[in-house]
């Protein structure tokens, strides 16, 4: 597992910077465990996100992204961004067993299980069974999360909100359905912002 050395030192600066920006409302802080490991799981909205979950807690988050991001020379920031890349063309099991090895080294994953932003008029799309494979083999907690709303500049406008973290300990299929039902139930409630 790469070391997230540039993940370490900007973190701080793209925290104030975001939050200046985009002044996001964060609740339910107190359900991210103050240390790995952990996976943080939920819906995919825009580009944004891993910057609003980056500016929601200290810890180095390793996000599960697209293998275009470490090829040429922006390959360079995202692999010391401590990314772990994913192949989405084929079932990548390089990417869930590095995904493992990191939470069985007590480190933090993030992963959006819908496997790109969500631009249907869906409150999300079916879920891949990444997230809670990786939780149930690590023997680690998910810790489920809903963002809503929309990006806009200087106005407190997007939410993200953390859900009680729990073990998965059920068939795969079974556990998928109750993080996308616990996901989907979060979002429909209220209007979104």
């Amino acid at each position: 597992m790469k070391h997230a050395w540039l993940y370490k030192i900007t973190r701080p600066v793209i925290s104030v910077l975001f939050k200046i920006c985009y002044r996001p409302t964060y609740i339910g802080l107190n359900n991210i465990p103050t240390q790995g490991p952990f996976v943080l799981a939920g819906n995919h909205t825009n580009y944004f996100d891993c910057l609003l979950l980056m500016s929601s807690t200290r810890q180095v988050i390793h996000f599960l992204a697209k293998e275009e991001l470490i090829k040429g020379l922006k390959g360079i920031i995202f692999k010391n961004m401590g990314i772990i890349s994913v192949n989405r063309k084929i079932h990548d099991k390089t990417a869930l067993n590095n995904s493992i090895k990191a939470l069985k080294e007590n480190k933090v994953i993030g992963i959006f299980p819908e496997g790109t932003i969500n631009r249907t008029e869906d409150l999300i799309m079916p879920f891949k069974i990444g997230a809670v494979k990786m939780s149930k083999d690590a023997k680690c907690k998910i810790v489920p999360f809903i963002i809503k709303g929309k990006y806009k500049l200087f106005r407190k406008s997007i939410t993200i909100t953390f859900l009680t973290p729990y073990k998965i300990e059920k068939d795969l299929d079974v556990e998928n359905k109750k993080l996308m039902d616990i996901i989907k139930i979060e979002l429909g409630k209220g209007d979104n912002i």
